[in-house]
């Protein structure tokens, strides 16, 4: 019998934002696609293994962009005191979390003493379930910078360079700047920028020479235009957009994450879910902006990548399918949306050779839905089945 696994009779939404194909085929061998198309094209002298998906949709594997999987998502993360170990327990739960509900792989940015760099390892090497994930180690603030509770904090570009490298040494994949302010640290605010230009140069440099992608918190306009000149490839949140920086992101091709289900998951849980009044007071003061910004930057042709925040107050891990509703409630098609949360995250992390689209030579990680996507959304709530590597996992 044939190692080779055939898919039938399904409506294939493939993740280039094509036309999706009706009664399609595909062929995995091991972990990969080796083949895909319409049925009525299929050729084929070999004695497959056939599982049948006739009225079913078939689509890439959710691509999380920005995920937290070291924090608790509870009213204050940051308020959360426990041991290596509790933490390392709760995060290999919070990973099957992601899996289960559709996310195949993600990009963690920031997470608790290099905990999230053990653990991408140990999903690599099959010895905890979940998605496979990029990670950034700690991110790189200004001295009581957003993030400084568990990031490296550190002050000029000489300094900023060398906590970029030791970054890169401990095992990162992606380096994590903080160019502005944020909601979830105490005594900062959104807008403001905090480190500069040449600071966040000199990290993106470093990252840049091994061939990694870097990320910015960026939310205040002037901190994204620093970050954005400095040569970033992602800005995430990206609350106070204005024209001039949407023109400089769509000819440098760099990708936005907006994130917006961290800012509506604590607008809508407010003080009475236990969260700080510092942060429900900015969340509200910035969440109209956001979306407006979001919109801009779509109509404007910035790149877009879907990411959720997961760890954030009240965000879920597992929240991508929350994610890809906001990004339609806010401005873009479902077809869009659905491409940033396959496609576009799997450009914005450099893995689209692998990941991403279901073609011909990428792994086989996709998802199988009872009802079409493109018609209504809330199916991603309720997934019949997840591969992962071409293994069926739920």
């Amino acid at each position: 019998m044939s190692n080779k696994t055939l898919y039938k009779g399904f409506t294939l939404i493939d993740g280039t934002g094509e036309t999706p194909i009706e009664n399609a085929y595909l062929i995995v061998e091991d972990k990969k696609i080796v083949k895909v198309g319409k049925a009525s094209e299929l050729e084929s002298n070999e004695e497959l293994k056939v599982v049948d998906l006739s009225g079913k949709v078939v689509m890439p594997g959710l691509i999380n962009s920005h995920v937290h999987i070291n924090l608790e998502p509870v009213g204050d993360p940051f308020g959360v005191n426990k041991s290596d170990a509790a933490i390392t327990l709760k995060s290999t739960e919070s990973l099957k979390k992601h899996l289960y509900s559709g996310t195949t792989f993600f990009r963690d940015l920031g997470g608790i003493n290099y905990i999230d760099l053990d653990l991408r390892d140990a999903v690599a090497a099959g010895t905890i379930e979940g998605p496979e994930f990029l990670a950034a180690g700690k991110c790189v603030c200004m001295t009581g910078g957003h993030g400084w509770t568990i990031g490296r904090e550190a002050d000029g570009p000489d300094e900023v360079r060398k906590a970029a490298r030791e970054q890169l040494r401990a095992g990162a994949d992606v380096i994590k700047v903080m160019a502005t302010g944020g909601v979830m640290t105490k005594g900062v605010e959104p807008g403001s920028p905090q480190l500069s230009e040449e600071e966040m140069r000199a990290a993106i440099e470093e990252a840049h020479k091994v061939g990694s992608k870097t990320a910015t918190h960026a939310q205040g306009t002037r901190g994204i235009k620093n970050a954005v000149r400095a040569g970033i490839d992602s800005v995430e949140h990206a609350i106070f957009l204005d024209d001039e920086v949407i023109e400089m992101m769509v000819e440098r091709g760099t990708y936005t994450v907006p994130t917006l289900a961290a800012v509506d998951f604590i607008v809508k849980n407010g003080i009475e879910g236990g969260i700080p009044d510092y942060v429900v007071r900015k969340a509200e003061s910035v969440q109209e902006a956001h979306r407006n910004s979001i919109k801009k930057a779509y109509e404007a042709g910035v790149k877009i990548a879907m990411g959720t925040d997961s760890g954030t107050p009240f965000n879920l891990h597992g929240s991508a399918p929350h994610e890809v509703k906001l990004l339609v409630e806010c401005c873009m098609t479902p077809m869009d949306a659905l491409v940033a949360a396959t496609k576009g995250s799997a450009d914005c992390l450099g893995i689209l050779d692998n990941y991403g689209t279901l073609e011909e030579g990428k792994f086989a990680d996709f998802l199988v839905l009872d009802e079409n996507p493109l018609d209504n959304l809330d199916t991603l709530f309720d997934i019949n089945s997840v591969y992962k590597l071409g293994r069926k996992v739920r």
